[in-house]
């Protein structure tokens, strides 16, 4: 097992240096970098217009050579690509994750400030989704075949081809518009510094309420499916047919013997669905309710080309989610010990 753990470290390196080394490979032959922004901001302001935003520097008619190299010191161009590289992978080796461009923040002040939004709404969807998804999955399991299976099918595979951000805006529009039951934007409200604890309460969970149901309906269809065919599956072998004949009720054979097997495939997806929960953006559904997330920050970051924050947060996610495999797939042991990585 230590062995397996040491091997699966050292391999999570290549990985790490593979996809911060394509993504500031392509990073060099994207247009419309930070210094052409600049550039094209100050030839706007002088009014000279946006024209300088194109590629090749060519905001940079007209300007200063100093003040030009001043710029891409201030950036960090002043140096070939293979030292800004290895100078990053030096930074990240620290956990210092850089700094913003344009915010005048570090990636990990950003990353925290926008955290709780990608939390609230990641969390409820995990949890809303797993206490929905696994009772009905071994309901219809039990039931399979009649009609409650195949209504609850439909409707669980409608849910999944409806996307998430056509929901949003239809829960905007019908319980944010026409009724007025909901807000139509943000997690609280202006007074929410005003309020008692019960009354934030309600009110994080009135804003919380249309974002959260537009991501679940969507995601726990896989959940829920996968659940009835892990029970479906275990029903059918022979020690159900075994315990059975030993006289033990339907209830027994089935929290008993069939639900520990059954929820393998799903339990070991714990960590990586939980983790994942708190580094979740949804890009659609931050922009259209308002949230300020991740989401949004990744979004935005590419569009300004803040580099700092698209290379500092994949290497953060990156790691993030190397580590929550190792951890899903140690989960494998702990559910069965038949697992042996050797």
């Amino acid at each position: 097992m230590l062995a397996y753990i040491l091997k699966r470290l050292l391999l999570m390196l290549p990985t790490l240096l593979g996809v911060l080394l394509v993504t500031f490979v392509v990073i060099q032959f994207v247009p419309g970098g930070p210094v052409e922004q600049y550039l094209a901001e100050a030839r706007a302001g002088a009014g000279g217009g946006a024209e300088g935003a194109g590629s090749g520097y060519r905001g940079s008619q007209g300007v200063d050579p100093k003040r030009l190299d001043q710029i891409k010191a201030l950036y960090g161009f002043d140096k070939p690509a293979p030292e800004r590289f290895w100078q990053m992978l030096v930074q990240f080796a620290r956990f210092d994750l850089g700094r913003s461009f344009f915010q005048n923040k570090s990636v990990s002040q950003l990353i925290l400030e926008k955290l709780p939004v990608s939390i609230s709404l990641g969390l409820w969807t995990f949890f809303i989704s797993y206490l929905v998804a696994v009772p009905l999955g071994v309901a219809k399991a039990v039931r399979a075949g009649s009609r409650f299976d195949l209504v609850t099918t439909l409707l669980v595979l409608l849910g999944y081809a409806i996307p998430g951000f056509v929901l949003g805006v239809a829960l905007l529009v019908v319980f944010g518009g026409q009724l007025q039951w909901f807000p139509l934007r943000g997690l609280t409200s202006s007074n929410w510094e005003e309020l008692g604890w019960g009354a934030r309460i309600v009110d994080y969970l009135w804003h919380i309420a249309l974002p959260v149901t537009a991501m679940v309906l969507g995601s726990f269809a896989v959940t829920a499916m996968l659940t009835k065919n892990a029970f479906l599956e275990e029903i059918r072998k022979q020690y159900v047919v075994t315990a059975r004949a030993k006289g033990l009720s339907e209830r027994q054979v089935l929290w008993k013997h069939v639900m520990r097997n059954a929820l393998i495939p799903i339990v070991t997806g714990f960590p990586a669905a939980f983790v994942g929960a708190f580094f979740t953006g949804s890009l659609l559904i931050e922009t259209l309710f308002s949230l300020d997330g991740l989401g949004l920050l990744s979004y935005e970051s590419v569009i300004r080309r803040d580099y700092p924050v698209v290379l500092g947060t994949l290497y953060f996610f990156t790691l993030i989610g190397l580590v929550t495999k190792l951890v899903s797939d140690l989960c494998y042991v702990w559910v069965d010990p038949r697992v042996r990585f050797d």
